[in-house]
């Protein structure tokens, strides 16, 4: 189960901090990332993260004004979002799928996940 949270609505500029709380067997190498979804846009992976040894992956788009940690366990995923700009608008999930080999972390992350929360709406204002 994946439950996120945090959205809301800020200022261009701001900042906000999304949380992913996951729960998943203990003896699992799992990525949780996110995701956002704006009206009329296809679904867009941002960043993820792999639980076992907290390899990061981000999207070109966000590089460098959001930051994607976990803590200890593993089983919250925070989505640090600054500078945020109008275009990052949209309804933002986390997903999480399960790792059984090597697969590079950007290749799951844009198409490997199967695990999905429900959004939270983020709506940056001008």
């Amino acid at each position: 189960q994946l439950q996120a949270s945090g959205g809301g609505l800020v200022q261009v500029g701001g900042s906000l901090r999304l949380s992913c709380a996951a729960s998943a067997g203990a003896s699992d190498d799992y990525a949780i990332g996110w995701f956002r979804q704006a009206p009329g846009k296809e679904r867009e992976g941002l960043s993820c993260i792999r639980r076992s040894d907290r390899t990061t992956y981000y999207s070109d788009s966000i590089r460098g004004r959001f930051s994607i940690s976990s803590d200890n366990a593993g089983r919250t995923v925070w989505l640090q979002m600054n500078n945020l700009k109008p275009e990052d608008t949209a309804v933002y999930y986390c997903a999480a799928a399960v790792l059984a080999d090597d697969s590079p972390l950007a290749l799951i992350c844009n198409y490997g996940m199967t695990h999905w929360g429900k959004g939270t709406q983020v709506t940056v204002s001008s």
